[in-house]
């Protein structure tokens, strides 16, 4: 993933001299009238560009399809509005500019927010967008928006969008996914530009369109350098942890790339049963090099919980920073320059439940067949099931109910997300009385603005879902590219995304089988040991081991917390927090979401580190 850029509106006020922008030797490619459109610090292989007619394109990523491709599908765009149908075009994971010849240019990031844009105004008051919230705070002098952190804070790293995608940084704003951005001389407007599919394809004729997004995909990442993407150099790997996401990743990975380098971390518990997978799936890989990383070599979960992972925004893993950053090493050293995750499957295939809402309405009997299933499955209680799935509030009820409770004792247990989001909003003892305050006054406001991403819950719970981690793992994709490897995250291309979301909810979620969607598209590429896998690793030993090992440095970066002088939280609260038995990993997750907000406050009071 690039260093970052910035695009431009044909106006005066801009900068024009390469240096004055926070990229090492900075990349300019200038409007007809000679004044920049866009700067920043990409490899050339990242860019594609074209002017077939009165529409100029750029695309920047992962986009494999080639320059005469490309210009073939750009001979068609007459408006800025006809980009629209040329992107639903293109694979990958990737921005797209275009510019007309008066002056406007529109701006557009990916479907999930692994590519994401924001955008602000220079002093002057000329409008400017870029990939990275911390290049324009460089540009425009922002400081710190206190309420935004606040509001991380006290509803923690799950926050749903809108509020999720609000920038820390004063005065620099995000696009919605399913928005572009217009940029003007004198102004910037958020544009409509894209809707999700209707999840109506039955499961084999979902499965038949996924397994050809995602081979297409895979393919798009072969070495030699027939992905179109450009030619990459240096070698391939994947992870093949035994699950069915990265696993699925590495075998379609090796059709092309027998010699392909697999990596996984041995586990800690002796209860996971990833290496069980992980050895079945190494077995049918004869020609690929195997490489595991004991535990005694990983650095443990929260090492080094000082560590920044950039600026842009809290980091959502700080408790797997120092390890994520060990593994690029390795990966590195071992001639690795490309690396397959299966980020994003998760958010994609795997359960959530808010589709049963509209499920037990439109087709009652399906409905209580998946209702009992579930509730067996998960020990649902069955009143309050019952009483959540009665309820037809709207989404603006939902941001209501969690500012009203956002104070309240914990939901009860084993009570499952069948209205619009991820999981209850509830205030963390460490947040302060102001933060919560600021917290309450923004999820009234979300309220008011409300509107679904689809009609389904299902559908907008998968959207959501997606819209909060891809951000985070743009974050990771950041810690390889400083070692030198671009990793790579298939399931996060557009397309593939698509594929997914339009197939029938009751069959990409059902109680009976763990991703099934999945699991169909890719019968006979992978070993059906894997594929029908009932199981998910288990790591609460590493999170364990790794709190009570580094429990003395967590307290340290605490007991001088930027966070505490801001007023956001309370210090001693936290410390207690800390050192108080802990029932279950609820409260580990929140002080890694916790220690995101602190370090990226922390950096954000110091002169910008941008170059990477």
């Amino acid at each position: 993933m690039s260093a970052g850029f910035v695009v431009l509106p044909d106006a005066p006020g801009a900068p024009r001299a390469p240096d004055a922008y926070p990229f090492p030797a900075a990349r300019v490619l200038p409007h007809p009238s000679g004044r920049p459109w866009l700067v920043g610090g990409w490899d050339p292989d990242e860019v594609r560009r074209t002017a077939a007619g009165p529409v100029r394109l750029v695309v920047i990523g992962h986009c494999p399809v080639t320059t005469d491709r490309l210009e073939r599908l750009a001979r068609d765009l007459r408006t800025l509005a006809d980009v629209d149908a040329l992107a639903r075009e293109l694979p990958g994971s990737f921005h797209l500019v275009a510019a007309t010849d008066d002056g406007a240019t529109r701006v557009q990031g990916g479907l999930t927010g692994l590519r994401q844009v924001f955008h602000a105004r220079l002093v002057d008051g000329t409008p400017l967008a870029a990939d990275r919230a911390d290049v324009l705070a460089a540009l425009t002098g922002a400081g710190v928006d206190a309420s935004v952190l606040a509001v991380r804070v006290a509803c923690g790293g799950m926050l749903p969008p809108p509020l999720a995608d609000r920038s820390p940084w004063a005065g620099v704003a995000a696009v919605p996914h399913d928005h572009c951005l217009v940029l003007e001389a004198d102004r910037a407007r958020e544009v409509l530009r894209w809707r999700p599919p209707a999840p109506e394809l039955p499961l084999d004729d979902g499965a038949v369109a996924l397994r050809q997004a995602l081979v297409t995909a895979v393919d798009a990442r072969r070495p030699d350098g027939t992905g179109v993407s450009g030619p990459p150099t240096g070698g391939l790997s994947s992870d093949l942890s035994g699950g069915m996401d990265s696993t699925s990743l590495a075998f379609l990975a090796a059709r092309h790339t027998p010699d392909l380098l697999t990596f996984r971390w041995a586990e800690a518990e002796a209860g996971n049963d990833d290496a069980r997978y992980a050895a079945h799936a190494a077995e049918r890989l004869p020609d690929a090099c195997h490489l595991v990383l004991p535990q005694k070599e990983l650095p443990s979960v929260f090492a080094e919980p000082e560590a920044l992972a950039d600026t842009e925004r809290p980091y959502l893993y700080a408790r797997t920073h120092a390890r994520m950053r060990h593994t690029a090493r390795v990966l590195a050293a071992h001639g690795s320059r490309h690396h397959l995750a299966g980020h994003g499957a998760d958010e994609l295939f795997g359960r959530s439940y808010g589709y049963l809402h509209r499920l037990v309405r439109r087709h009652p009997l399906t409905g209580l067949r998946h209702l009992r299933g579930n509730r067996a499955l998960g020990r649902w209680p069955l009143a309050a099931t019952l009483g959540h799935l009665a309820r037809a509030d709207s989404l603006s009820d939902w941001w209501r109910a969690q500012a009203a409770a956002l104070t309240g004792p914990p939901p009860p247990a084993r009570l499952p997300a069948l209205s619009w989001g991820l999981a209850p909003l509830r205030a963390p003892a460490w947040a302060s009385d102001a933060a919560t305050d600021a917290a309450r006054a923004a999820l009234l406001e979300a309220a008011d603005s409300a509107r679904p991403f689809a009609e389904d819950r299902g559908q907008h719970q998968c959207l959501t879902a997606l819209r909060v981690t891809s951000p985070a793992y743009r974050q990771v994709a950041r810690l390889f590219a400083a070692e030198g490897v671009r990793l790579h995250l298939p399931f996060l291309d557009d397309r593939v995304v698509e594929a997914a979301l339009a197939v029938r909810l009751d069959q990409r979620v059902t109680p009976w089988q763990y991703k099934p969607l999945l699991a169909r598209s890719l019968r006979g590429l992978v070993p059906d040991l894997v594929l029908d896998r009932t199981t998910k690793g288990d790591f609460s030993a590493d999170l364990r081991t790794g709190r009570r090992r580094n429990l003395g440095s967590l307290l340290d970066v605490f007991a001088d917390s930027e966070l505490a002088r801001l007023g956001v939280i309370d210090a001693d609260a936290v410390r207690a927090q800390l050192l108080a038995p802990q029932a279950d990993s609820g409260r580990d997750i929140a002080v890694e979401q916790l220690l995101g907000c602190e370090t990226w406050a922390r950096a954000a009071r110091r002169p910008l580190p941008l170059r990477t």
